[in-house]
């Protein structure tokens, strides 16, 4: 089974992710799309194994297999939270509804320190770029601004919300480039330390719900299992799984 067919035949979520999900889009906004697909359980029955994510079949299309995706969440991985929270739900079938039933289970403090790792990351290239190049990449300011004042209201509130809301302008005005870098860095600064502040007493748990989670993979693979007979067909010609990176 090659990689594209389980992205059209086996996706249980899909929907729209960067700008347009935060309502940030601009004229000429790409439309980012990202998806989860369940591989049938027969194809984990070999040594190759089926892929953890695929980059398409369509431009800016990208999806995760469950259990990749669910193992990313339970990390309080940031893009994949983000997901999970996407108001421009574009396909969710049954089993796709109950993952979105549990988003609130992969929520935890651990969002603290995986959103703060990587805000620090992306701070330091766009310091990099001010001081080989006299300012940053905008866009990506504006992004990582983002980012901070989602992770601050996550920790305070206990709830993911990716819709800038009244803070769009604002935003927008950095992605133009009409703030000053030291003004940008200054509302950088204070997000930051409120997201530390609000950490220390957040209504989320310290640890996300991993048994609640796995119950349900396994759940999931079963019913999988008991849906394919004997001398099932998926099995034959599953690419391998590629590990890159984090996805």
């Amino acid at each position: 089974m090659q990689p594209e067919t389980l992205v059209r035949e086996h996706t249980i979520y899909a929907c729209v992710m960067g700008s347009r999900a935060f309502s940030l889009a601009t004229e000429g906004s790409d439309t980012d799309r990202r998806g989860v697909f369940l591989a049938p359980t027969p194809l984990f029955w070999r040594f190759d194994k089926p892929p953890t994510h695929v980059e398409g079949p369509g431009e800016e299309q990208f999806s995760w297999e469950l259990e990749r995706f669910c193992e990313l969440a339970l990390r309080a991985n940031p893009n994949i939270l983000e997901c999970l929270h996407s108001p421009l739900v574009e396909h969710a079938d049954a089993t796709g509804r109950e993952l979105l039933a549990l988003r609130e289970a992969f929520l935890s403090r651990r969002a603290h320190e995986t959103f703060t790792r990587y805000a620090h990351g992306q701070r330091r290239k766009l310091e990099a770029d001010v001081r080989t190049h006299g300012s940053p990449r905008w866009k990506h300011a504006m992004h990582l601004l983002r980012l901070l004042l989602s992770a601050r209201d996550l920790l305070r509130t206990g709830t993911l919300t990716i819709d800038v809301g009244e803070h769009r302008e604002p935003l927008l005005a950095v992605k133009r480039g009409e703030v000053p870098w030291p003004r940008v860095e200054s509302w950088m600064s204070g997000l930051a330390a409120e997201a530390a502040e609000a950490a220390h007493r957040s209504p989320l748990p310290r640890e996300p719900d991993r048994r609640r989670v796995e119950d349900f993979l396994i759940r999931v693979r079963r019913a999988s299992a008991l849906q394919a007979g004997p001398h099932d067909e998926g099995v034959q010609g599953v690419v391998p799984a590629r590990r890159v990176g984090q996805h």
